[in-house]
This record gives C-alpha cells, structure tokens and sequence, in this order.
C-alpha cells in the first residue's frame, strides 16, 4: 500500500532542474499574487482562502481541475500535527470509519511533476505544499495528484536552522542551504524549514490562517487523525 507524506528526511541528491533559475533574486520575499487563482475551503472549522502560485503551472492548474469537479468536497483532514502541518485530499477519507487510517495513495492515478522552486519558494508559515511518497520509490519527488499540506510550523532559533540545515545538507551533497533572508522568516514567522527543497510549495492562505491553527491543534490518535473528524465541506474557484 502507498502511502503519501508530508515528511521525511531526503535520500538522494535533488535533480538540479528543480531549482528556479531566478530563485537568488527572490530569496526571503513574498509572492507577487497579483493574478494568481483564489480558491476557497469551507470547511466544518472555519473558511480558508488559498491564493495559487503561478510560478507552480502544474500544481496550480491541477488543483484547479480537481476543486471543479468536486473532487475536495467532504474529504477530511486526515493527517493533523500540532506546530506541524494539517494535511487533506485523500479521497478514501470521505467514508471513513472512525479510527481507520487514511492517506493511502492506490486509487491515484497520475502523479505531478516536481515544481520545486527553492528558496524562492519556501516552507513558510501559511505556504500551501503537495504530498508525496518517499525518496526511496519517489525519486524524482513527483507530486501526489490530489494530497496536500498546509503548514503551520513553529518559530526558530538560529542554532536550530543551523542543525536542520545541517542534516539537509549531508543528504543533498550540500545542494540545500537556508539563506539568512529566510532564516529570518523562519525565526520571526515561523513554518518548517527541514522539508525546503523536497516538496513542491504551490500556494498559500490569504485567509483563514486562524482556522489552520484551530484545525492543528487538534486532538489526534496515534496515526495523527483528528478524533473528531474535520472535513472540507465545500472547495470552490472564487477567481482564475
């Protein structure tokens, strides 16, 4: 069984290509969203508004499809860590009986490409993120067609970027560095800065960040499911 995360420690050297290619001239600052897509999550805890980076075409555009044919309506929040992340989309979740543990990927059937575009693109609190299976069978870093993350993240000390740093560098052949720009984010913000570099960062909340720290606050069981279900109720395109 597959199974998608929005964790793990990296394996293998990052393809280079990943990289965008202006990335230094945008360190540490903040997407232009002018243009970008706006969708909305009602969900049983309060409305959350995405904004969708164009910088991210793939990711974008696939969301896009997905929240119109409805496909985000009624799946839960299956996966919920306290100053972590709140994790959706997986389909099996909208029947779910209670204690049954989701994110299992076999009725997927495609995979995005990797649109990862750090340090441009950054695990900053707020920042929207695709799941994806591990290194070991994943090794191009290829997108989940439908889970995704948002992240809350907890603020850091300049000692412990430079441990996280230190840890992501010894699996990347030091391909993966945090730029003081962000490291600034991450001390007065806050967010994850031990997934940059793996994942593909594809939007962020432009409202409702109050609802991500209620939802990740959440009482869990042992697989991080919320005990009380928590379920988008409706996803909807407010603008393209």
């Amino acid at each position: 069984m597959k199974k998608f995360f929005a964790l793990i420690v990296v394996a293998v050297i990052l393809p280079l290509q990943c990289f965008a290619q202006d990335a230094e001239a945008t360190i540490g600052k903040m997407v232009d969203l002018t243009g970008c897509p706006v969708v909305q999550l009602e969900t049983d805890s309060g409305t959350i508004k995405l904004a969708l980076y164009n910088e991210t075409p793939l990711h974008r555009d696939n969301f896009l499809k997905l929240v119109k044919e409805g496909f985000y309506d009624g799946v839960l929040f299956h996966r919920v860590i306290d100053q972590f992340m709140i994790q959706t989309g997986d389909s099996i979740s909208r029947h779910a009986e209670p204690g049954q543990e989701l994110g299992e990927g076999d009725y997927e059937t495609y995979k995005v490409p990797a649109e990862i575009r750090f340090p441009q693109l950054f695990h900053r609190r707020g920042t929207v993120a695709a799941a994806r299976e591990g290194d070991d069978v994943n090794p191009n870093r290829e997108s989940s067609m439908c889970q995704f993350y948002i992240v809350w993240g907890k603020k850091f000390t300049n000692n412990m970027i430079d441990d996280v740093e230190e840890r992501i560098a010894r699996k990347t052949g030091n391909i993966i560095t945090i730029p003081k720009e962000l490291r600034e984010v991450y001390m007065k913000k806050g967010g994850t800065p031990h997934l940059d570099g793996q994942y593909t960062v594809f939007g962020e909340v432009i409202e409702g960040l109050d609802v991500v720290d209620r939802i990740q606050k959440a009482e869990t069981d042992q697989n991080n499911r919320p005990l009380c279900d928590i379920r988008i109720v409706k996803a909807t395109v407010l603008s393209e």
